[in-house]
């Protein structure tokens, strides 16, 4: 079995290493990061398939003066380990979450998610009490078309259980730039020196690579589209013109199945929009919490 990342090894070039902490929940170990002010609103981020909580590196620190943050690695993700492959589905992930909030006694008054993590945000919203303000940055919300449905599913599940790929897709990323260069080709987005580098790593570590596979082959999203109309939050889908992961037309199709969204468009970025203009992503942020959040008594 591959080694899983450690903290004291890879961990060491993670962004806000000083706001990290673990919290061990049954036989799971998750990292969080903590970041803000005490007694201001609380906002849950949600990073998407195959990141990390250093996605929002860039994002953290421009809301820190005005909100108190949360951001986890999520199950077998990066630095949170324990969890079994089942945890990787939607319904299990979104359960999971509430049990981390609920452990570290974290309410949040809003959740950002990017891609997945806008899905396990509006999961949390429909099965777990959440009634605030969501914000989902280049949503992964549209199920795929057709029998494609069904195929990359069973695609990442025969990938999941062949023990090799993992360690074959992990040992490519190690040579030269091909992280990078998978990176940009995957995403459309051009990101900082630091948060390539964590992207390396995570991609070079085949514990991780396999808990993304485990996330993509158990993912429901059909199931959450034909509940869609039932979310009644605010919600705000902002997308980008150049993500190459995500069409800015499927979102613009997931904005219409949503009765209480409102979607923006950002023009020349790419997939990790938010990594590439985070003051730009929470500045978007912050307007939408003050139209939509309740001033404090």
């Amino acid at each position: 079995m591959s080694a899983a990342l450690n903290w004291n090894r890879e961990g060491r070039i993670w962004p806000h290493r000083d706001a990290s902490s673990f919290v061990r929940l049954g036989s799971a170990n998750w990292h969080v990061q903590r970041m803000g002010e005490v007694g201001t609103p609380r906002i849950l981020l949600l990073h998407g398939t195959g990141a990390s909580v250093h996605s929002w590196r860039g994002v953290m620190p421009a809301l820190a003066g005005e909100f108190e943050m949360l951001a986890c690695d999520l199950p077998r993700h990066a630095f949170t380990q324990g969890h079994l492959p089942d945890d990787t589905s939607l319904l299990r992930m979104a359960r999971t979450i509430r049990r981390l909030l609920d452990e570290t006694a974290f309410a949040p008054d809003m959740i950002v998610g990017h891609s997945a993590g806008a899905a396990l945000a509006l999961q949390l919203a429909l099965d777990h009490g959440f009634r605030g303000p969501i914000v989902g940055l280049n949503s992964a919300l549209r199920p795929f078309p057709g029998l494609a449905a069904q195929v990359f599913p069973a695609i990442a599940k025969v990938l999941f259980v062949n023990p090799f790929v993992p360690r074959i897709f992990s040992a490519a990323a190690s040579f030269g730039g091909e992280a990078d260069r998978f990176l940009y080709k995957s995403t459309n987005s051009r990101i900082d020196t630091e948060g390539l580098a964590c992207y390396s790593a995570l991609l070079k570590n085949p514990r991780h690579t396999k808990g993304a596979l485990a996330m993509m082959a158990n993912w429901d999203l059909p199931t959450l589209r034909t509940r869609m109309s039932e979310v009644a939050n605010p919600v705000l889908l902002v997308h980008s013109t150049d993500d190459a992961a995500i069409p800015l037309d499927w979102a613009k199709e997931a904005h219409s199945w949503l009765p209480t969204s409102r979607l923006e468009v950002l023009g020349g970025l790419g997939h990790l929009a938010h990594e590439e203009e985070p003051e730009r992503a929470a500045q978007m942020i912050r307007e939408f919490a003050a139209e939509t959040l309740a001033p404090a008594d």
